[in-house]
């Protein structure tokens, strides 16, 4: 028996993706949890099998939850579920540790064998997102400036354009809103913007955010 968590802050999505991984033989979905809080608080109690993580989420979100629960559970199976489809996400995702990256428009066969593939201990790419990441080398930093951003600066990119203000990135991340600044201001320089309003707009652009949770 595959022993899965979702992690997804929208009631009907898991509500809907648990009802088709119950369906399928020698899978369970053994919790939900809507944060990406909540899901480290149920890996520190519990380790399922595999874990279906959304990377935008109200709190830390997706990316920092993945990176913290491969702190103290290095052998956990994540797949990042998500609707963001444009590099520097996959890359980052994968470079992070997660075990597979599947987009929201993915059909329920392909988020199966997704699930068997991780759990048998390969990682999974979807075919289209594996050659995105290949070509992505060879794209300047005027076609996607994004794909200059570490990490950290994409996961408070993304807080910021959700209309989160420092002092709760702060308490999210656990850094000093000095630190969050720092980053801040670094992304910006590395962007050559000047303000969140103008981040927005070019993130919108770039397709690095999904509008419809703006």
């Amino acid at each position: 028996m595959i022993k899965i968590l979702l992690v997804d802050d929208h009631k009907l999505v898991r509500t809907g993706v648990s009802k088709i991984l119950n369906e399928v033989k020698g899978f369970k979905v053994i919790d939900e949890c809507e944060t990406g809080e909540e899901a480290i608080k149920f890996c520190r109690q519990t380790e399922p099998d595999v874990i279906l993580m959304d990377m935008d989420m109200p709190g830390m979100g997706g990316l920092e939850a993945t990176k913290k629960i491969l702190r103290f559970s290095p052998e956990a199976k994540i797949i990042m579920l998500t609707a963001h489809t444009e590099e520097p996400f996959p890359t980052k995702v994968m470079q992070i540790g997660a075990a597979g990256y599947l987009t929201k428009g993915a059909g329920p066969n392909e988020m199966v064998n997704a699930i068997r593939a991780v759990n048998s201990g390969q990682r999974y790419l979807p075919a289209d997102i594996a050659q995105q990441m290949a070509l992505s080398q060879f794209k300047s930093v005027e076609e996607n400036p994004f794909s200059e951003l570490s990490d950290r600066e994409l996961q408070i990119m993304l807080m910021i354009t959700r209309g989160e203000k420092v002092p709760d990135i702060s308490q999210h991340l656990n850094l000093s809103t000095k630190t969050i600044n720092s980053y801040r201001y670094r992304m910006f320089e590395k962007l050559n913007i000047g303000n969140d309003v103008e981040l927005t707009h070019l993130a919108i652009r770039h397709g690095m955010i999904n509008t419809e949770k703006l």
